[in-house]
């Protein structure tokens, strides 16, 4: 009997065990599955919804992913429908009530060009032409349930009073599916270049409706990127722990789609200045998707896209809402920083590419964001820049000139040292160790004052080319922009002939050389002329040419850096003087620099006998 009983036990237990495994962990896990099959597919339906060509009744073609017939330009497009106007300190555009997309977008701070009459930055354009970019939000229907949902297509109306979207104002549409759902989108705005969309639905039918909220960023044609591995442009996005991810518009292409489920956070497109983003509230879950399709052939279209995984249930005669945001703006540092600390966005600020020395960019940046509030210009921070780091770093240079000038007082040793194992060379060495010890010289400290050089050239570089606060900072004279190159060209006679040099075949992008790459050259050519010319005649050459070539390289880099180069350049030759005068070396600059423009004597000929 009790063998009976424990194993009638046993088989209980076995089957509450069974059970349960099911109830509570495998069915949920196919649910989940299921669910994430569904999001997908119904995300997939959206993408294609984008992607099908259509005609209107009137017979015109409705290119694929649009959802608008063709037209000549943006301003036409604009005044084909019916719009609710944006106006606010930093923005201006509208609203499209056909989709209830934010399609018309442009940024009143900022400029085409330095010139103050050019036209601002369009950020945002209307499906139908040219380089169309716009963001919607809208639902999915869970199940694949058959509930009429408003599309691209769908007319909203005004609800409401106001019809101007300001940061005191917001503006809400409605839309009604005729089949018991009536759908609400509210648009507020604040000071700067983030919308709060707050979308409700209202069942006034009898049975209980599932819907997935969804956003996406759409962007017709390839955009012109500047394509510099210092900064990226294209899709990109921070979702949860697959942390930051971005793609390269040729990328998209080959890949198509890349699917990152059960994540968190956002994703959009990032140009050098400018960038949009669709925001679920952090930390929602969500389906992400970076997406390319070219169905007719002729237009690239780049999708940056999410579902949220939590279906938002409507019950009968309930109203619930969902609300989520928009980044569409200018890429300002304050900013960012303001929206991530006070949203709580996941590492936003992210959509400033600092790149992989991020420890070295941005205090740079800070720091001369810090010198330009007291200072007032950004060039004269830069010139201050370079003293504090001059400062920083002295007393390492100090000991490198000082060794230096060591190696200048002991040359008529090292050269009776080259003398008597002239045939031995591991003598030679020993001999020169030996010398090195005893006169305490470090011979390859020479090169600490040019390799502490290389970080900080290149954390400012990626400061003035990545930073929208380095964009058209004027300095002094004709430098109006710091962020781009010199303006005038010697080879022009600085305008006077009237030809473009960088036009010319094959040399063309060597061509334009302005007033501050050849002063940093100048200063260059000085700084080596603190020291005598190397004995060996290859190594005197690379020398000499060095300043020349560097002064056509930097000839197309940004003025800021330029300045920056030669500003410091002239504080090396000044340092560096001192330094040496104080240790008792020789410095022979002026002689040197005399040496370097009289005729060498040709060597003399041999007779033969």
């Amino acid at each position: 009997m009790t063998d009976n009983r424990n194993i009638i036990l046993a088989i209980v237990l076995s089957m509450v065990v069974l059970f349960g495994w099911q109830f509570f962990v495998a069915k949920p896990q196919l649910d989940r599955a299921q669910q994430a099959q569904e999001l997908a597919a119904q995300q997939a339906q959206q993408d294609a919804a984008l992607a099908t060509p259509t005609t209107t009744s009137d017979g015109a073609v409705v290119p694929a992913a649009t959802g608008a017939p063709t037209y000549t330009d943006r301003a036409t497009a604009i005044a084909a429908t019916q719009r609710i106007q944006i106006n606010t300190a930093d923005l201006e555009g509208s609203i499209n009530l056909t989709g209830a997309r934010l399609d018309d977008l442009e940024l009143k701070l900022y400029r085409e060009t330095v010139d103050p009459e050019s036209p601002i930055i369009t950020l945002l354009t209307p499906a139908g032409v040219a380089h169309a970019y716009y963001i919607e939000e809208g639902w999915i229907p869970a199940n694949s349930a058959n509930v009429a949902v408003p599309d691209n297509n769908s007319v909203w109306t005004l609800d409401g009073a106001n019809s101007t979207l300001t940061e005191a104002t917001p503006v809400t549409l409605k839309f009604d599916n005729g089949a018991g759902l009536i759908f609400r989108r509210t648009f507020a705005v604040d000071a700067h270049y983030l919308f709060t969309v707050t979308q409700s639905v209202e069942n006034t039918g009898a049975g209980d409706v599932a819907l997935f909220p969804y956003a996406r960023v759409v962007r017709h044609d390839t955009p012109k990127v500047q394509n510099f591995f210092i900064q990226h442009e294209g899709p990109t996005g921070v979702l949860g722990s697959n942390n930051l991810v971005t793609r390269k518009y040729s990328d998209m292409q080959k890949d198509q789609m890349i699917d990152l489920p059960a994540t968190s956070g956002w994703l959009g497109f990032t140009d050098k200045y400018w960038a949009t983003a669709v925001l679920a509230k952090p930390g929602a879950p969500l389906n992400a998707r970076f997406s390319w399709s070219n169905p007719t052939g002729t237009r690239d279209v780049y999708q940056s896209s999410y579902v949220e995984t939590t279906p938002v249930v409507v019950a009968a005669g309930a109203t619930v809402t969902n609300e989520s945001y928009i980044f569409a703006g200018a890429k300002e540092e304050a900013v960012l920083s303001t929206y991530q600390q006070q949203y709580g966005f996941d590492r936003i600020d992210l959509m400033i590419d600092w790149g992989w020395f991020h420890f070295l960019t941005w205090p740079m940046f800070k720091l001369l964001t810090f010198l330009n509030g007291i200072i007032g210009n950004f060039g004269l921070a830069i010139l201050a820049v370079t003293i504090i780091i001059k400062a920083i770093f002295f007393p390492l240079a100090s000991r490198s000139y000082a060794s230096m000038a060591a190696m200048r007082r002991v040359q008529p040793e090292m050269k009776s040292i080259q003398e008597r194992f002239k045939e031995d060379r591991p003598a030679q060495q020993q001999a020169m160790m030996e010398l090195y010890r005893k006169e305490k010289i470090n011979p390859l400290s020479g090169c600490w004052p040019i390799l502490i050089q290389i970080p900080v050239f290149f954390s400012l570089y990626t400061v003035i080319f990545i930073s929208l606060e380095m964009r058209h900072a004027p300095f002094f004279g004709w430098i109006q922009d710091l962020a781009a190159p010199d303006p005038t060209n010697i080879f022009t006679l600085f305008g006077l002939i009237p030809w473009d040099p960088t036009m010319a075949p094959f040399v063309g992008s060597f061509l334009h050389l302005g007033v501050w790459p050849v002063i940093m050259g100048i200063t260059m050519w000085v700084q080596m002329k603190l020291n005598p010319p190397p004995p060996d005649p290859t190594q005197a050459m690379i020398f000499n040419w060095m300043p020349v070539i560097f002064t056509f390289m930097l000839g197309t880099f940004p003025a800021g850096l330029v300045i920056y180069w030669a500003w410091n350049n002239t504080l090396s030759v000044t340092q560096q003087w001192f330094i040496m005068k104080r240790h008792g070396a020789e410095v022979n600059l002026f002689g040197n620099i005399i040496d370097s423009f009289k005729r060498k004597p040709k060597p003399a000929e041999t007779t033969k006998s």
